[in-house]
């Protein structure tokens, strides 16, 4: 991923949005801006949408009814009520709301198709949603209502109906709010959607693609803390770094391998406690897969997000809708709104998300057992028996772990038809990102408890020192929780930990101390 500093404005054009864009607008705020060339491809388009408004014969989504009502023509007079009927009955979620940020990204996206001139929309439909996006206005979309085809469709008329003035939304600070207030303070007229303008504010794959684009951003963070992890694990268990070595790495080149493989090196060297384990007089083997084989596991799992943002990358330089709007004036309908492409790589990653998890859990079992630490003491107890040390903060762990593996199981296999069997076929692509958030939440409790958990071990290796880099870790972490010591409160120990994994804090101080 690009980690240049972000642009005064994303602006909107021919060029496709970059991922780091998408988190800039959907987590930090960042203002977006029409290019010219934007403003320009989309009144082209609009002057064709007009053209086959008047004519006699009908299309799809201009001058007919939706979905199975696409049999229906329009008379002129019926269709401005037709776009607002539209939005109003697509605007069926229920559940809890849906977190600012994915709306943001949401919005930010089908803007983004809306500005590329395919959609026929007006330039001032245009205009107000991105005013809205900059005003900090936030729509309220629910949790169900998209099926992944046919375009998100709840959630998106969710964002058209706060356009128009109609439904509740949350302001730049967070109060919940009547739209047409919100809008009103923020001096931007609600749209009176004209033909066309309805359908496609809604007909795309913009809520799963938000979803990915954020997961994949927090995914390379959390695979890079995994590495670290798990290399304090190793230093922990009195384990080997002789297994990451390069010439063994080369012997199957999968990319993802040989980094993990190279940054648990990095972040292992310098160690006295390595150092110690190294002579004749060694009689250990082979260390556990959990801990040799953990190159393997997170390498796959960074070869599977290199995958999945290629997928991410293709679709930021989509424009989907439909029907389409081409260069030469046709309008043409399409299946492009299906969201298999998006459905299936939030999917995927669902599946190493939890494999890593569990991995780092066996790490952490290893650990607190006695028979297989190598000389720490039960469940790292100051007194066991009397304290328990950090035998429950496993318990937690191995719940979260049991529920990443319910949450690896696919949800773009279960297809539900819909609209009277005309969508007969859908991707349940909006399931598949929302379970990966969770994930992705759950994968961050894991690898913190691991990482509370190793740093307390290396402790207890005392006098024997960690790597530089380990080091500056637990020491960092030390600002922040205790070390050994008799049995305490760890809820909190672990939430701090948490927060020190989201902060950035922990990867940057592994990157200046290997």
């Amino acid at each position: 991923m690009d980690r240049m500093a972000h642009p005064e404005a994303v602006q909107l054009g021919a060029k496709p949005l970059r991922r780091d864009e998408v988190v800039a607008v959907a987590r930090d705020g960042v203002a977006v801006e029409l290019e010219p060339a934007a403003v320009e491809a989309v009144t082209t388009a609009r002057a064709h949408i007009e053209e086959l408004a008047n004519a006699t014969t009908p299309t799809y989504g201009v001058s007919t009814g939706f979905g199975a009502l696409a049999v229906r023509h329009i008379p002129p007079d019926r269709r401005a009520q037709l776009q607002r009927s539209l939005i109003r009955s697509h605007a069926a979620g229920a559940g809890p709301e849906v977190e600012r940020e994915v709306i943001r990204a949401l919005a930010l996206l089908r803007l983004r198709t809306l500005a590329t001139g395919h959609t026929g929309v007006r330039p001032s439909t245009v205009d107000a949603m991105a005013r809205m996006l900059n005003a900090g206005i936030t729509p309220i979309v629910h949790e169900y209502g998209s099926l992944g085809c046919s375009g998100d469709l709840a959630p998106l008329s969710s964002v058209a109906l706060a356009l128009i003035g109609e439904g509740q939304v949350r302001d730049a600070a967070g109060t919940l709010r009547p739209a047409a207030e919100a809008l009103a303070e923020a001096g931007i007229e609600p749209v009176a959607l004209a033909e066309k303008e309805g359908l496609a504010m809604i007909n795309g794959t913009d809520g799963m693609l938000g979803m990915l684009v954020l997961a994949i951003t927090d995914l390379a963070k959390l695979l890079d803390i995994a590495d670290l992890t798990a290399a304090m694990s190793v230093e922990a268990l009195l384990g080997t770094d002789r297994v990451f070595a390069p010439d063994l790495q080369a012997l199957r080149p999968h990319p993802g391998q040989a980094l993990s493989a190279a940054r648990m090196t990095k972040i292992l060297a310098g160690s006295e406690i390595m150092e110690s384990h190294r002579g004749p007089d060694c009689t250990r083997v082979q260390d556990a897969y959990s801990l040799r084989c953990s190159p393997q596991v997170h390498g796959a799992a960074r070869d599977t997000l290199a995958h999945a943002e290629l997928v991410a990358d293709r679709e930021l330089d989509s424009a989907i809708d439909n029907p389409a709007v081409l260069a030469d004036g046709r309008v043409e309908s399409n299946g492009n709104f299906h969201g298999a492409p998006v459905a299936y790589v939030l999917d995927f990653l669902a599946i190493p998300v939890a494999d890593v998890a569990s991995m780092a859990e066996r790490r952490t079992d290893r650990m607190l057992d006695v028979a297989r630490s190598h000389g720490l003491p039960p469940f790292l107890a100051d007194d066991p028996g009397v304290d328990s040390g950090h035998m429950i903060a496993h318990y937690t762990q191995a719940a979260v772990v049991s529920e990443l593996k319910r949450l690896a199981v696919p949800a773009s296999v279960d297809s539900i038809p819909s609209s009277a069997m005309q969508e007969d076929h859908v991707s349940m692509g909006w399931s598949a990102a929302r379970k990966l958030r969770k994930a992705v939440d759950g994968l961050t409790t894991v690898l913190s408890i691991e990482l509370l958990t190793a740093a307390r071990a290396l402790d207890l290796r005392a006098p024997l020192k960690p790597a530089p880099a380990t080091a500056a870790v637990v020491a960092l972490l030390r600002e922040h929780v205790q070390g050994p010591g008799p049995d305490r409160h760890l809820a909190p120990e672990i939430a701090a930990t948490e927060a020190l994994v989201r902060s950035g804090l922990i990867a940057r101080t592994v990157e200046e101390n290997s």
